[in-house]
């Protein structure tokens, strides 16, 4: 099954948070800090403004971003875990 945003809406999912730190300790999954950095898997064709002009997307399928933390709706298909946001809720692109 497949997910396809609308307006200006954007599939993302979560990149999997640090197991070890840096200097080596391994932290338990109740320890680890949700991640914010997350993968576009989706993108919706864009908004439309009053006067029915398409104002494209910023972000394409494969940019690493990081999103609002608490923004969207999370989905869960075909036992992955989405989060459907707004363009708007997006703050960077990381390279």
């Amino acid at each position: 099954m497949k997910i396809k945003p609308l307006a200006d809406r954007v599939v993302i999912k979560l990149v999997e948070a640090e197991e070890k730190t840096k200097t080596g300790i391994f932290l338990t999954a109740s320890a680890q800090e949700k991640p914010q950095v997350a993968e576009v898997i989706a993108v919706g064709p864009g908004a439309h403004t009053e006067d029915g002009k398409l104002i494209p997307m910023d972000v394409k399928v494969g940019d690493k971003v990081i999103a609002a933390k608490y923004a969207g709706t999370e989905v869960k298909m075909d036992g992955v875990e989405y989060t459907i946001v707004k363009q708007s809720d997006i703050l960077a692109i990381v390279d």
